[in-house]
């Protein structure tokens, strides 16, 4: 479905800051954060900002678009802590860098603007070795806010069924193939990260891997112990792109059936994208700075239903690189009159 643009073109409040102070958390660490949406449903705060109404809740900002859209937001520097020896913050010439200190000596430095925006994201190995993953640095003027391209969806020449691929009934090869697919449409320039978050039609560019297996309480995101096991043809495959490609970047997607409100299903999905991505990196080994996740809620329902739906209930996942590279595997050369990235 394609949506119309949204009313209010500002720049979206950026990700809320760290709930705690910054501190590594062992592997296999018992957290105490809720795990379910009744326990802080209470907490929530509604404000009126520059035309939106912006809901902030632990961990999680929900912005209301007058015109209908929803969007949420997280800090996914908080997914990384997991296993660091360190983390480190400094403040350079106006940008804030997180750097979490792996016990290999890896770096993975997370570079924000004034704004509180996403800047960069690079690791840096033990030899000073510098991989940019992710290059925010350039924002096209075309888009809407600096987060959303109102694209027509793709003209597909390929198979729905190897466009939306369903991980249950596909064989291990099948997802990695789908992981490595080029774009099914034209990519006219780069994309930031926040464009391809918010931007259905920028995302339908690449096939995706939809898993609607995974049992979740209801209200929880806590990914059972007997359901973790459906990711593992997810990781392999994701760990196999990975290593061929260290600058590769997979969305984990969250999306919920239209039971509910929508502010609950919003935080509720984007919850369990979160989980998903995490799951993947301590159970798996999939490198945390090579995922990115992202909530829908029920705005892309998959089985037009207002009831209960199983598929509607999935994670879905996308290789984004290309999006973010502009349709190519490397990074790009700055565009002109741009500072390179450091």
């Amino acid at each position: 479905m394609r949506r119309a643009p949204p009313q209010v073109t500002t720049p979206l409040p950026a990700a809320p800051a760290p709930a705690a102070a910054l501190t590594p958390i062992a592997p296999g660490a018992a957290t105490q954060e809720p795990r379910r949406l009744d326990e802080f449903r209470g907490q929530r705060r509604e404000v009126q900002q520059g035309g939106r109404t912006v809901i902030t809740e632990p961990g999680r900002i929900i912005i209301r678009d007058p015109g209908g859209q929803s969007f949420v937001r997280h800090n996914e520097v908080d997914r990384f802590r997991y296993g660091a020896r360190d983390i480190q913050t400094q403040t350079i010439g106006g940008e804030t860098r997180t750097i979490v200190i792996r016990p290999d000596g890896t770096q993975i430095i997370t570079v924000n603007g004034r704004d509180g925006q996403l800047l960069r994201r690079i690791r840096r190995d033990d030899r000073g070795r510098e991989i940019i993953i992710i290059d925010n640095s350039y924002r096209d003027p075309r888009s809407v806010g600096g987060f959303y391209v109102d694209l027509a969806p793709p003209i597909l020449r390929i198979p729905h069924d190897r466009y939306i691929v369903e991980a249950e009934t596909a064989p291990p090869e099948l997802i990695y193939e789908t992981m490595i697919a080029p774009p099914v449409d034209r990519i006219e320039r780069r994309y930031s990260l926040d464009e391809i978050r918010y931007s259905a039609g920028v995302r339908q560019r690449m096939p995706s891997i939809d898993l609607d297996s995974i049992n979740f309480e209801t209200g929880s995101w806590e990914i059972p112990p007997d359901q973790a096991q459906k990711l593992q043809t997810i990781a392999d495959g994701l760990n196999r792109a990975i290593q061929a490609n260290p600058r590769a970047v997979f969305l984990i997607e969250g999306h919920t059936d239209a039971v509910g409100n929508d502010v609950d299903n919003l935080s509720l999905s984007d919850r369990r994208a979160e989980s998903a991505a995490t799951l993947l990196t301590q159970q798996f080994g999939v490198p945390a700075e090579n995922l990115t996740s992202q909530g829908y809620g029920e705005q892309y329902l998959k089985e037009q239903t207002d009831g209960p739906s199983r598929v509607n209930r999935r994670v879905t996942v996308r290789n984004i690189t290309p999006l973010l590279n502009g349709g190519t595997a490397q990074l790009p050369p700055p565009p002109p009159g741009t500072a390179p990235p450091r």
